[in-house]
């Protein structure tokens, strides 16, 4: 996985931690800010639109109500799972099955 900083250097992950508990909550913020501003601009078009398009400014109306569930909905989501290791390690070869074969008998087998 390859990030990148703010001053534009590349950072791999090399590790299967999490990202840092205050990085988490930035990007939660910033999900939230983002559709919070979404949701205000459908209520602003829904108020210009009413009595020029009123279909329009009915499903900017429905999604101005929708969007605040939506927003803490994404927002209170759980922290990101535990990233996997990558796999760049070599398989164990596979053995093949032992093939019928003639058994030398001893004296004990009869």
């Amino acid at each position: 996985m390859q990030r990148t900083k703010r001053n534009g250097a590349e950072v791999f992950r090399i590790t299967g931690a999490r990202m840092g508990l205050e990085e988490d909550v930035r990007g939660r913020q910033r999900r939230y800010v983002i559709s919070m501003t979404i949701r205000t601009l459908s209520v602003v078009a829904t108020v210009l639109l009413w009595n020029v398009e009123r279909h329009v400014a009915i499903v900017t109306l429905a999604a101005g109500l929708l969007l605040p569930y939506i927003a803490v909905v994404i927002a209170n989501a759980g922290r990101e799972s535990t990233p996997s290791l990558p796999s760049h390690f070599v398989p164990a070869p596979v053995r093949p099955a032992l093939e019928d074969g003639n058994l030398n008998k001893t004296s004990d087998q009869s």
